[in-house]
C-alpha cells in the first residue's frame, strides 16, 4: 500500500558491477510482488540488459520487456529510456545517471551509482540533496566487507 511518499535508496556499488547487483536487486522487488521499471540513458543498455536479464544465471532468469515491444504495461520488468511508467511499476532503478522525473505513484526509487567513478559519485550526492529537500525519505546503501548491503544512512 502506497504511503504516497517516494522513498529513495542510493546503491554505492563499489565491490559488484551493474551487471551482479541490479538482478539481485529486480529479485527483491519482484519477490514482494512489486513491478520494476529501469530507466536508462542509452540504447545500447537496453539491448544489453534485454539479453543480460534473460542468461545471468544459469538456473534463473528475469522475466522482463522493453518498453518498445507489445504489451509493455503487463511486464514485471520493463527496460526504458522513458519518463513513462508504462508497466505501472512500484520500483523505479535509475541506472547511467537516468532523470528520475516524477516520483508520483512509484513506492521507492532506487539509483544504482559506481562509486569509483568520481563524476558519478558527485552526482549522486546532488541527487541525495535534492531528493531530501523535496521531501523524500533517502537511505543510502554501500557493499560491506561481506558479500551483501549495508545501510550506512
Amino acid at each position: 500500500m502506497s504511503t504516497g511518499v517516494c522513498e529513495v535508496w542510493f546503491y554505492h556499488l563499489e565491490r559488484t558491477a551493474l551487471d551482479q547487483a541490479l538482478p539481485e536487486l529486480l529479485e527483491k522487488t519482484l519477490a514482494k510482488g512489486w513491478k520494476a521499471l529501469v530507466r536508462t540513458t542509452a540504447e545500447e543498455r537496453i539491448e544489453h540488459l534485454d539479453g543480460w536479464l534473460w542468461s545471468y544465471r544459469d538456473d534463473s532468469f528475469l522475466a522482463h520487456g522493453t518498453d518498445g515491444e507489445p504489451m509493455a504495461d503487463r511486464q514485471p520488468i520493463l527496460l526504458t529510456m522513458g519518463s513513462e511508467n508504462l508497466n505501472g511499476a512500484q520500483a523505479l532503478f535509475l541506472v547511467d545517471g537516468a532523470e528520475a522525473g516524477p516520483l508520483d505513484g512509484y513506492e521507492r526509487c532506487v539509483l544504482l551509482f559506481d562509486g569509483r567513478d568520481e563524476a558519478a559519485t558527485a552526482q549522486a550526492r546532488g541527487r541525495w540533496t535534492g531528493f531530501k529537500a523535496a521531501g523524500h525519505p533517502v537511505s543510502y546503501w554501500r557493499q560491506g566487507a561481506e558479500r551483501g548491503w549495508e545501510q550506512q544512512a
